[in-house]
């Protein structure tokens, strides 16, 4: 993707390249206004503080009309940049108009330059600072397609030479001075030319991010799309093998048979609950839309954990809650399913009757709800891969609970579906701590 002087982008980024530059250029034309607006306006106003030590230096008459025409001529071009941004934004496109104000602008900020070098002194060889910094500011600031810089360097030059003949310059300085003006215009060439390579290398460097993102994005619904499918589809047999074995139990069969069922139905449970899991980690990936309510958090948590005391006989789970109410917004059952994963990996990671803590609280502008507990906590090398899909960080509980790595992940999933992050610390043998941050909802 090497963009030499002489060598556009490939042909198909060619209006896409346009359209980036043109607004790019815009921006820089109204900067440059507005720069060369203030500069002009600090000069007459140290005109007005100032009149008598101004008003003795040479050529002053003609600095004193030049200044009002640039403060004229700087009002409007400014004004005129900010309606075809305006226009650009909208459309996105660039026009012929824009192209035609780029150049007139780059043209008339060069000409300015060159005639307050001539009005400086009668010899602008002794006096082209002006001229060179508008060449140069041009030449970094724009960018010109190559015939585009040839005619605005055709045209600097023809403005040059006919400010020598209205100057009345003789022929002798004439030629040296065009010799320093083709000088200085080899220069600003190649300046163009060197900022137009550069800015189309990282104008494709854009374009190949953005054109890899879209190919990881369709390989990662690609991947969700096969992935609900295959668990969708592994339902069926699976919820068939266990059905079998529910009736083979209503048979009079010996207690090795049984326990062979047992396992089975063991089997077909766990088996379940990674398709379960499987397609949570592809509906959290592709869904377009997350509904979310404005919800009291210590109402929320107090039913969850009313539920686990009831159906899970928990009875070591508690609520400590430092703000009331606690407003957020959330999505019932995504978030259901992150408190329920969050006590129960706890549980599972716990003695029976060591206490699990739920701690809700308000920073700043945000909701934290701590999940605590006692048990046995995380080895410090799975900390980093924790909430990794399918991480090798998963265990089995202390009573032998499976995992199916995809847990955690899941979480996470869902916390950042509400804008909000979880962070985890533990430490072997003192228990493990899951903090969720959520922005507040109004009210809390």
């Amino acid at each position: 993707m090497d963009t030499h002087f002489f060598k556009n982008p490939p042909r198909k980024y060619k209006i896409a390249w346009r359209n980036y530059y043109t607004g790019q250029n815009l921006s820089s034309v109204r900067v440059a206004c507005a720069i060369f607006l203030l500069l002009n306006t600090i000069i007459r106003i140290l005109y007005q503080v100032f009149p008598l030590s101004l008003t003795r230096a040479e050529n002053f008459p003609e600095f004193n009309i030049t200044n009002w025409v640039f403060i004229g001529s700087g009002i409007i071009f400014y004004s005129v940049s900010f309606i075809l941004i305006d226009i650009y934004k909208k459309k996105q496109e660039a026009t012929a108009i824009m192209a035609l104000f780029i150049f007139t602008f780059s043209l008339y900020l060069i000409g300015c330059g060159m005639y307050s070098s001539f009005i400086t002194t009668g010899d602008p060889r002794n006096a082209l600072t002006l001229y060179l910094i508008a060449l140069t500011v041009i030449g970094v600031l724009c960018v010109f397609e190559y015939y585009e810089t040839i005619i605005l360097v055709i045209s600097i030059e023809v403005l040059f030479t006919l400010m020598l003949v209205i100057s009345h310059t003789d022929p002798t300085e004439m030629l040296y001075n065009q010799l320093v003006s083709v000088v200085l215009l080899g220069g600003f060439y190649l300046i163009s030319r060197y900022f137009f390579s550069s800015k189309a290398n990282y104008f494709l460097q854009l374009i190949e991010i953005k054109e890899k993102n879209l190919e990881i994005e369709r390989g990662s619904e690609l991947k969700s799309q096969l992935l609900g499918m295959v668990a969708h589809d592994l339902r069926n047999p699976i919820a068939a093998v266990e059905s079998i074995a529910m009736m083979m139990e209503l048979d009079d069969i010996d207690a090795d048979t049984r326990d062979n069922l047992d396992m089975m139905k063991a089997s077909c449970v766990k088996a379940r609950t990674i398709i379960e899991d499987l397609l949570e980690t592809a509906r959290n990936e592709n869904i377009s839309e997350f509904v979310i309510h404005k919800t009291e958090l210590n109402r929320f948590i107090m039913d969850i954990v009313d539920v686990w005391k009831i159906q899970k006989e928990a009875k070591n789970i508690e609520l400590i809650s430092s703000v009331s109410p606690a407003y957020a917004q959330i999505n019932y059952e995504k978030f259901q399913r992150v408190l329920d994963n969050l006590i129960g990996n706890a549980l599972k990671f716990s003695k029976e009757r060591s206490k699990i803590e739920i701690f809700l609280s308000k920073k700043n502008t945000n909701i934290i709800i701590e999940i605590k507990d006692h048990g046995i906590g995380i080895p410090k090398d799975k900390l980093p891969i924790i909430f990794d899909p399918f991480t090798k960080a998963g265990r089995a509980g202390l009573k032998g609970e499976q995992s199916t790595g995809l847990g955690l992940s899941i979480v996470k999933q869902i916390i950042e579906k509400h804008k909000g992050k979880i962070e985890v610390e533990s430490e072997e043998g003192k228990g493990s701590l899951f903090r969720i941050s959520l922005p507040a909802a109004e009210g809390s």
